[in-house]
């Protein structure tokens, strides 16, 4: 009777015999079970199984496979052996190496592994940011009346505002940015309000800039200087927006797209920190570094008018600050001018928290640190020798020596785990540009015995100054459990942890804003540069899968870089629609860029094999 039983279906078997099975498939096929049922749409989204194939297609795994190939070529050769003896690995070379083969792969996965304690990860996720396919929108661009047939108008920055946190029932995510004329922007970035990338508001020309008191306007006043990176910064729990214009910060309420309030100081704004709860707004002046709290005003009492109309004759006069008996709040004034990045370092264990650090980086070669509680003294400061252009952190502490051993896969999978807990500190990520190339540097912070402040740790820098970029690091973020970054020459790079190996990269391309036909429109040169890039990723977390973009600025307009096969959306797409003569033209006007861009690709894969193959021999391979 035992012989006559007929073996299960598949959706009856145990969870752990599917999951062996979909070990055997490919990505894309597993991928392509989401649709057969709940079951295995469960099963096919496994954490560890992703996370396996993240690590197995990782480059540096395959980094590390290629140096132990070397190494054991290296070794037979100097011991006068065969490269290869088929009577003893061609029969059975798993049979003969599979324990061996499994330990070192359980080792070499923690070793790679990048998630710090308590890190939540989606794998799946993590696996199509790092081996998916991965295309380049534009946010549409706003243009002077808001027809399609008028000039376009300039974006001067940007940052992004989720209403209430993210939790206001929709996960409405909008980008910020002051235009060239003056006006406050805002684009839907996840399309929940509108139109994925399409414009939802826009104020009226000209809110930004100050009037003088007779009426007239100074011509400088009416500026948003682009060369300031971190000109803008949004309070998603109070709704508001900081604008850096010139010498003046003015706050705006992004409910109406209103100007509450301004404030003047002595110099110029070139940099501003992220607006958190609790803390005041860390402002760079050319010449100082300056608190303000915003939080202030907001206590003075509620007969004060949350609206300024017009210019008050007293605040803007040119002569009060002369005449004014008040001194002026503290400041801590800078030796060398002109701060770019203003970095709150999170509080541990809160990473939505700011702690009581600021680190400033701009042009000079170090990097200031500040303490809020015994601010305008300097805390201390660390040697750089690059100009760094922008700052990030890791709720976890950095050591050279063990990111070196981790890279080699030397340490066993427990040494890795006490590593990663023995010391209680963060990560300063750094990017800049060190003669004329890119510097990713790494920070190990831990906590000072007599205080809750961050001092540096002991051989705990990384400075990769030699792959890391050709060209100048524009702007650095975390992206899941990947260091994002942009450069000069119009990439966009990602780098594992370590601050060495990297992982993918893709050229922004040029967006092609205008319809007319420009003589330097195909050079090479002509690419677009992210001079700021953001994650899309909600602090809540998303219930949608593939939610984690980057959302960057080109000094000139928006775009967002998306993990899919083809644009979710395109600036032509928002105007009026062509006929079918103009829409011919325009197909093959793009199999025209496409196939330059082929060729330019081409051209530069060659150069780099020539002057490769210059540099053997002659030791100049690495720089």
């Amino acid at each position: 009777m035992a012989w006559d039983r007929r073996p299960l279906p598949w959706d009856e078997l145990p969870d752990e015999i599917l999951l062996q099975i979909l070990r055997y498939l490919e990505p894309c096929q597993i991928n392509k079970l989401h649709l057969v049922s709940r079951k295995l749409r469960k099963l096919s989204l496994d954490e560890e199984l992703w996370k396996r194939l993240c690590f197995q297609d990782s480059p540096w795994y395959r980094s590390l496979q290629n140096r132990r190939a070397a190494q054991e070529k290296s070794v037979q050769l100097v011991n006068h052996l065969p490269l290869l003896d088929s009577s003893r690995t061609a029969v059975h070379p798993r049979v003969r190496h599979e324990p061996e083969t499994s330990w070192q792969r359980r080792q070499d996965l923690a070793n790679w592994d990048p998630t710090y304690p308590g890190e939540k990860v989606s794998w799946y996720e993590e696996y199509i940011q790092r081996q998916g396919p991965v295309s380049v929108n534009w946010l549409q661009m706003p243009r002077k009346c808001g027809r399609g047939n008028e000039p376009v108008v300039e974006a001067r920055g940007v940052a992004l505002y989720s209403p209430h946190g993210g939790r206001d029932g929709l996960g409405t995510m909008l980008a910020v940015s002051p235009l060239e004329d003056g006006s406050i922007c805002l684009w839907d970035v996840n399309g929940n309000r509108a139109s994925q990338g399409s414009i939802v508001a826009r104020s009226r020309p000209g809110s930004l800039f100050a009037n003088e008191p007779n009426g007239t306007s100074n011509r400088r006043s009416r500026k948003v200087d682009a060369d300031v990176i971190e000109c803008v910064s949004v309070s998603d729990s109070g709704h508001r927006a900081f604008f850096a214009v010139q010498s003046h910060l003015v706050e705006v309420d992004l409910n109406r797209l209103d100007v509450v309030s301004r404030e003047s100081f002595e110099w110029s704004i070139t940099a501003m920190s992220a607006v958190q709860d609790g803390v005041p707004l860390t402002v760079g002046t050319s010449l100082g570094i300056h608190l303000h709290d915003f939080r202030a005003r907001a206590r003075t009492g509620h007969d004060v008018v949350d609206r300024l109309d017009g210019p008050r004759a007293d605040a803007a006069h040119p002569f009060k600050a002369i005449f004014d008996p008040n001194p002026l709040p503290p400041y801590a004034p800078l030796s060398q001018p002109t701060p770019i990045s203003i970095l709150h370092l999170p509080r541990q264990g809160a990473p939505h928290l700011a702690s009581d650090d600021i680190y400033v980086s701009g042009r000079f070669s170090n990097i200031l640190h500040y303490d809020r509680r015994k601010f305008p003294s300097i805390a201390g400061s660390i040697y750089s020798g690059a100009l760094i252009k922008s700052l990030t952190s890791l709720p976890v502490s950095f050591s050279a020596l063990d990111a070196e051993l981790r890279r080699k896969a030397e340490l066993s999978a427990e040494s890795v785990a006490q590593t990663k807990t023995a010391v209680q500190g963060q990560t300063l990520i750094a990017g800049g540009g060190y003669n004329t190339k890119g510097s990713l540097e790494m920070y190990g912070l831990v906590t000072a015995g007599d205080s809750s402040s961050y001092g540096m740790l002991q051989n705990s820098a990384l400075k990769n100054r030699q792959t890391a970029a050709s060209a100048t690091i524009l702007s650095v973020i975390n992206h899941g459990t990947k260091l994002a970054f942009s450069d000069g020459t119009g990439l966009l790079k990602w780098f594992e942890r370590d601050g060495t190996t990297e992982c993918r990269r893709l050229r922004i391309g040029h967006s092609d804003s205008e319809d007319e036909d420009s003589l330097f429109a195909s050079m090479p040169a002509s690419d677009d540069l992210a001079r700021k890039i953001l994650s899309t990723r909600p602090r809540e977390g998303s219930e949608r899968l593939n939610d984690d973009n980057i959302l960057f600025w080109t000094g000139e307009r928006l775009g967002m870089v998306t993990f899919t096969a083809r644009p979710r959306f395109d600036d032509k797409q928002f105007g009026p629609r062509d006929s079918s003569a103009a829409a011919e033209e325009e197909e093959d006007d793009r199999r025209r860029r496409i196939y330059g861009e082929r060729m330019r690709r081409a051209l530069d894969r060659q150069a780099d094999e020539v002057r490769f193959m210059g540099n053997l021999g002659m030791g100049m391979g690495a720089r």
